[in-house]
């Protein structure tokens, strides 16, 4: 990394227009690559890049769809697909606090620590991260961002009495279309945006909100993640969900982040809840208002140097354990449960007579969904 690279952390709560920085400074460079933490804002992004420099430039990679333009200098990823080696002048990552993380939060830290742009560097997120990476990121500068506008708690409201321009939030695919049913029986229509949605049923979704041929969005927490949606209210159906692991409630900042969707630039936005959803507590409430959350105090890590000697000797690397105070180990990820899965096979074992032949198979394992 030359003396001249740039480390810059940019934080603030939503809707401070972070992105929209992360995508100009991109554009003032040759070549750049930015990892969003949703393939909906991946989508997003790459559109507003071809918008600005033609789709023979820009690239879009993520789990599901890789769109790659002949001269392709400007590259807009999941973060899990992040290309790290091809050297590009700018880099940036968004969503940073997701570092903490049970599920992802690896593969963020991962690029907190080792993705790096021969340039200039950019971390985007919450202020919650402001220890974290000062602790873990030599020379890093910070940049603060505030809110472009007010956001404010209006209590519980029925689906009947839902102000047009809302988002209703649920947290099962099962929550979602009951609720969008129930809008369209009393409200007319209803726009459906979740993860299992194939990328072309979403993004239509998406533009039927915002070319307001409905007044209403019913969503999972996916929207929470920067979705530049015209939004006046956000009403939560419920405020716990399933983490893949148990039913949880959502701390804070989790409902802070969704909420935060309301009010876009200088419009005012408002939250509450819905339904059979509990009142939002009093702290809870001032702190989404206020913008103000516990620091994040460990970040989720897994070891980016692996062992390809053996099987055993790869499970052994991917399961070592760090050595800073910040960082702590996650949950066991999807892709080393296939591996661990796979290399019990001896159907598979027979095939790794090779380092390469294990690349390949963790490369496999690590294909999303």
């Amino acid at each position: 990394m030359g003396s001249g690279a740039r480390i810059t952390a940019v934080l603030g709560p939503t809707n401070t227009g972070k992105t929209h920085y992360a995508i100009e400074r991109m554009l003032a460079h040759r070549t750049g690559v930015i990892g969003l933490p949703l393939r909906l804002l991946a989508r997003e992004v790459y559109d507003r890049i071809v918008a600005a420099r033609g789709p023979s430039v820009a690239a879009l990679v993520t789990g599901e769809e890789r769109i790659v333009g002949a001269r392709a200098q400007y590259w807009v990823c999941t973060v899990e697909a992040m290309p790290t080696d091809i050297g590009a002048d700018f880099l940036a990552v968004d969503e940073i606090q997701l570092c903490a993380d049970p599920e992802r939060g690896h593969v963020f830290t991962d690029r907190l620590l080792n993705a790096r742009g021969l340039l200039e560097t950019l971390f985007l997120g919450s202020d919650t991260m402001r220890g974290a990476i000062a602790a873990l990121v030599p020379g890093v500068q910070f940049l603060k961002r505030e809110r472009f506008s007010t956001l404010s708690h209006t209590g519980s409201k029925k689906l009947s009495r839902m102000p047009p321009r809302s988002a209703v939030v649920g947290f099962s695919v099962e929550n979602v279309y009951a609720i969008a049913e129930l809008i369209r029986r009393q409200k007319g229509g209803a726009a459906v945006v979740m993860g299992a949605l194939s990328p072309r049923t979403r993004n239509a979704q998406v533009a039927m909100y915002q070319a307001g041929e409905v007044d209403y969005l019913v969503a999972t927490d996916a929207i929470g993640m920067g979705l530049n949606l015209d939004i006046g209210h956000v009403a939560f159906s419920a405020t716990a969900k399933f983490d893949g692991w148990r039913m949880r409630p959502l701390f804070p900042h989790e409902l802070a982040q969704i909420a935060g969707r309301a009010g876009r630039h200088m419009a005012p936005g408002t939250f509450g809840v819905t339904g059979e959803a509990a009142a939002l507590a009093p702290e809870v409430i001032d702190a989404i208002e206020t913008h103000r959350f516990a620091p994040v105090r460990r970040l989720n890590w897994r070891a980016a140097d692996l062992d390809f000697g053996s099987a055993d000797r790869l499970i052994g690397s991917l399961e070592a354990s760090p050595a800073n105070e910040w960082l702590q180990r996650g949950r066991e990820a999807d892709d080393l449960r296939a591996l661990k899965a796979l290399a019990e096979l001896a159907a598979v074992r027979d095939l790794l007579g090779h380092p390469r032949d294990l690349r390949l198979l963790w490369d496999v394992c690590r294909i999303p969904d």
